[in-house]
């Protein structure tokens, strides 16, 4: 049978498949579940920084309420110290998942401050996480923001989080950047050991009957996967740090294209989320069979093989592929 085991932030994995940040990855049995059923690693759902600052000042505003009326008032409040307004609460279950578990546990973070990302960071880590990323999500909605101010703050932020740890580094990101090459080589470069290629921007919807702006959550469908299956392989061999695909990695099929790509490892959150953690074992069990099927002694053999530098025609991943694209969609109509 084909060798797994693969490479991932300098972690060594059984396998290449990855158990992402979701509400399975949040619970003891749900996590036990996914290691049973064959999750190389897991990404605990992220501690967000705004969370937290929100929670402390709605405590503290409760506590302070009425206090202005007696002074004496104060005096029968308690201490805000003993209240959980910290990230004790995600720091303990960090640690409750390390003890139960034999795989590698990712912890997440989200942070809106500079201080805020490294000071959680080092307590992630604390905890007992063997790896921390850092979900860079945010809307730039400030149009005095430029593009380059906006990636010189990522690079940055890469770096300060990195000159304070001792664990390896990922860094998830968005699709949307001017010259994501370009990025992803400077967060490489600023310390990033992987890169997780992609966040998924949320978009709100509107209600029409209450006329409130709402969230919508929609999970992803495999045909997501062919964004990050495009930047993984531009940049594989290129850059000097793990990649990681995200989104749209529900089948065998799904995982075998993404490795023939370049990534080292496939993480999945919708199709567990739908079909349950045991859906690994079917996605495993596709990918092994086709491996054998085609003689691929092991993953390290198989990954990158169809990247940009190892394809007959490397520009089938730049211009050429809209091109062909455009004129066979037309050919279908006789244009």
């Amino acid at each position: 049978m084909s060798a797994l085991d693969t490479q991932y932030l300098g972690l060594a994995l059984k396998s290449p498949l990855v158990a992402s940040a979701s509400p399975l990855t949040g619970r003891l049995d749900s996590l036990q579940r996914l290691e049973a059923a064959g999750a190389a690693a897991v990404v605990l759902p992220s501690l967000f920084e705004e969370e937290l600052v929100h929670a402390s000042r709605e405590i503290d505003r409760l506590l302070s309420y009425g206090t202005e009326s007696f002074a004496e008032a104060t005096t029968y409040l308690p201490d805000l110290a003993d209240y959980d307004t910290g990230p004790d609460r995600h720091l303990e279950f960090v640690s409750e998942a390390k003890a139960a578990l034999d795989i590698p546990v990712i912890a997440s973070l989200n942070g809106t401050s500079l201080g805020g990302w490294v000071r959680y960071a080092r307590q992630l880590v604390q905890a007992g996480a063997d790896a921390v990323e850092l979900n860079l999500y945010s809307v730039v909605a400030d149009p005095e923001a430029t593009a380059a101010d906006v990636e010189q703050q990522l690079v940055d932020l890469v770096g300060a989080v990195r000159a304070d740890l001792a664990v390896p580094l990922a860094v998830k990101i968005g699709p949307w950047f001017t010259a994501p090459a370009n990025l992803a080589a400077r967060l490489a470069t600023a310390g990033a050991d992987g890169l997780v290629l992609f966040n998924r921007f949320y978009q709100p919807d509107i209600d029409l009957e209450e006329l409130e702006v709402e969230p919508h959550l929609v999970l992803s469908s495999s045909t997501e996967l062919r964004l990050p299956l495009h930047w993984i392989a531009i940049l594989r061999g290129r850059i000097a740090c793990s990649l990681a695909a995200s989104t749209g990695v529900h089948t065998w099929e799904d995982a075998v294209k993404l490795l023939l790509a370049g990534a080292d490892v496939v993480c999945s959150t919708s199709a567990l989320l739908h079909h349950g953690p045991e859906h690994l074992r079917v996605i495993e069990a596709g990918l092994v069979a086709w491996m054998d099927e085609r003689e691929y002694d092991s993953v390290a053999q198989l990954r990158g093989s169809m990247s940009q530098q190892n394809v007959p025609d490397p520009t089938a991943y730049e211009r050429a592929n809209y091109v062909k694209e455009l004129r066979s969609y037309s050919a279908r109509f006789g244009a």
